[in-house]
């Protein structure tokens, strides 16, 4: 209330955030500061011009949010306040530390469907792919941005196809420049993986995009998360066309079907994973002439192994 009664003093705003701050380690002030979200981004909104009011506003919210995923609470953050984040985004566009904190607060947020519809509906999508221009070696923004596109492309009421189409050479460049550093290079697989599933690919994409995916599955064969995004994300290409099961196929740099066996005898334990692979198989035997060569591959010994080891899934 006290906040609220003096919006234009930012002395009063600043005190206020400071104060809320320091409830935050008291567990039993939780339930009351996860009220407080509207009131701290319209502060910020408010006092766009202050970074300090800006920094300790996002500094609170990040721990707030983090409590929230803590605790199992899903927060929903309402169109309003993903506003006023958009507006802050835009005003700072060009401070990259307080981005890559804004930016990992978007990607908390966005986990909530209702949060990530809100994203989409003020319009986010052109200003992330602006940020991942802008910043393309900075990996704690990146791993962000390519999150928060995943979560606002598997929405299912999408309206903006314009903007996710925008969104796939953008994130490929991405995935190339930190195809060594797994954490990054899971999230941007994840992105592709839904720009993929709403049909966001030119013809000329498909073979590219796939090589790329393949590169990145040889660089992280350890990270189970990012074989299974990526076999998700081929399987969605070779589903749109022929060109990306035959770019999986006579890959330059090696055989697909061998890497992606390969992977799955890494991951013997991983179902998630073993289901991603034959979902890309199915796929892939749609093709006359590409089920032809899976089979000199040995594909159907690969799937004996798979249904023996998975007989109740």
């Amino acid at each position: 209330e006290f906040m609220q009664a003096s919006w234009d003093i930012e002395e009063v705003q600043a005190k206020g955030i400071q104060h809320l701050a320091s409830f935050v380690k008291d567990k039993s002030a939780f339930p009351y500061l996860l009220t407080c979200t509207e009131v701290i981004t319209l502060a910020m909104k408010t006092h766009i011009d202050s970074l300090d009011l800006q920094v300790e506003g996002c500094i609170l919210l990040l721990e707030i949010l983090s409590q929230a995923l803590e605790q199992g609470v899903m927060m929903a953050l309402d169109e309003s306040v993903a506003s006023c984040l958009l507006h802050t985004v835009r005003k700072h566009s060009e401070n990259e530390v307080f981005l890559s904190m804004l930016c990992t607060l978007l990607m908390m947020a966005s986990a909530s469907e209702v949060a990530a519809e809100n994203l989409r509906k003020v319009g986010i999508i052109p200003d992330l792919l602006s940020i991942l221009r802008r910043f393309p070696h900075n990996e704690k923004i990146c791993l962000s941005c390519c999150a928060v596109l995943w979560s606002l492309a598997v929405s299912e009421n999408n309206a903006d196809q314009a903007a996710l189409t925008r969104a796939l050479p953008v994130t490929s460049a991405v995935l190339q420049e930190h195809l060594q550093n797994g954490v990054v290079a899971e999230s941007a697989c994840s992105a592709l993986w839904a720009l993929a599933l709403q049909g966001c690919l030119a013809d000329s994409d498909y073979e590219p995009t796939a090589a790329l995916l393949l590169d990145a599955l040889r660089m992280n064969p350890e990270r189970a998360v990012l074989v299974k995004n990526a076999c998700l994300a081929l399987a969605s290409l070779v589903r749109l066309s022929e060109t990306a099961a035959l770019a999986i196929l006579l890959d330059p740099k090696g055989s697909g079907i061998e890497l992606i066996k390969d992977e799955y005898h890494l991951h013997l334990e991983e179902p998630g994973l073993a289901e991603a692979l034959c979902l890309l198989m199915n796929e892939m035997v749609q093709y006359d002439e590409v089920m032809l060569d899976m089979r000199s591959h040995k594909v159907e010994k690969l799937l004996c192994e798979i249904k023996l080891q998975f007989p109740f899934s």
